[in-house]
C-alpha cells in the first residue's frame, strides 16, 4: 500500500521557519519532521511513498537526491573525475516518488494529481507532512480493509493548550494542566482510501480534501473513524515545533516507535 504525504502547503503559521524552507523540512532534532513521519510508516512495513510537492518543493527534491551523501562520511578522489566513495552508508529501503502538484493547489487537488502514481493498488494511505503520532498504521490498514467503506480517517483527542477545570457551582473540584481533551474527536490525518475515492476529487486548485470530498463521503455513509487515544501533535506554530523538539531532546518522543 502506497503512502501519499501532503507536502505542498506554505505553512504561514510557522513563518519563522517556513520563510526559509517548506514545513516538512523543519527540523525535529537533527532530522526534518518528514523523516520522522516516514520512519513511522516504514517501521510498520509501509515504505513506498509519494510526496505531493508545492511550496519550495525543489528543496524536498534536493533533500532526497542528496540524502545518502549528506548522511554519510565520504571520500572524494579528485584525480578520478571527482569519484565519491561513501562510508557508513545509511540503510534505507524506501521508495520515494516526488510529484510536483502545484504551488497554489489545495489538498484535494494535490491528491487528484498523483492518481496515476497509485497504480492498480486497491487502497492507499494519506497523511499530512506536519503531524506526528504513535498511530499503529498496520492496525489502521487492517481496520480499513475489514469495514469495506471507501475511507478511514484517524480520529484523535489532542492535548488541551490550557488547564482544564472540573467545576461544581463555583468550586474547582480538580485542575489538570495540558491534559488530553475528553470530549469529541478531531481529524488527525492518517487516512486510508480505496481507489474509488479519486472520483470524489477534482483537479481544480480549489478542491480541499477536508471540505466537499470528505463531507460527501460522510453523507454517502462511506467514511469510518479509526479512534486513536495515544499521542498526536501537529506542528502548526513555533510553539508546537519547540514542544516536539523538547520531547525529542529529552528522549521522550512517543512517535519514535522504531527505537
Amino acid at each position: 500500500m502506497k503512502v501519499a504525504i501532503l507536502c505542498g502547503g506554505k505553512g504561514t503559521r510557522l513563518k519563522e521557519e517556513t520563510v526559509f524552507r517548506p514545513k516538512p523540512l523543519v527540523g525535529i532534532g537533527e532530522k526534518p519532521i518528514l523523516w520522522h513521519i516516514m520512519n513511522l510508516y516504514s517501521f510498520y512495513g509501509f515504505k513506498d511513498f509519494i510526496l505531493c510537492l508545492g511550496y519550495q518543493g525543489e528543496m524536498i527534491k534536493q533533500y532526497f537526491l542528496n540524502y545518502e551523501l549528506m548522511n554519510s562520511d565520504f571520500t572524494v578522489e579528485f584525480s578520478k573525475e571527482h569519484q565519491i566513495s561513501l562510508h557508513k552508508k545509511p540503510c534505507l529501503d524506501w521508495r520515494v516518488t516526488l510529484a510536483d502538484t502545484g504551488m497554489e493547489s489545495m489538498t484535494g487537488c494535490r491528491l487528484k494529481k498523483i492518481e496515476n502514481y497509485i497504480g492498480d493498488d486497491p487502497d492507499f494511505m494519506v497523511t499530512y507532512g506536519d503531524g506526528l503520532a504513535n498511530v499503529n498504521v498496520q492496525k489502521l490498514a487492517a481496520y480499513h480493509r475489514n469495514h469495506g467503506a471507501i475511507a478511514t480517517v484517524t480520529g484523535v483527542r489532542p492535548l488541551s493548550r490550557f488547564g482544564e477545570l472540573d467545576v461544581v457551582e463555583d468550586r474547582v473540584q480538580e485542575f489538570r494542566e495540558k491534559t488530553q481533551v475528553k470530549q469529541g474527536w478531531i481529524n488527525g490525518g492518517f487516512f486510508v482510501f480505496r481507489r474509488e475515492f479519486f472520483s470524489y476529487l477534482t483537479s481544480e486548485e480549489t478542491c480541499v480534501l477536508e471540505q466537499e470530498p470528505l463531507e460527501r463521503l460522510a453523507r454517502d455513509g462511506q467514511l469510518r473513524i479509526f479512534k486513536h487515544g495515544g499521542f498526536w501533535q501537529c506542528m502548526d506554530t513555533y510553539r508546537d515545533m519547540e514542544q516536539l523538539n523538547q520531547l525529542w531532546r529529552g528522549g521522550k518522543a512517543p512517535w519514535e516507535v522504531w527505537k
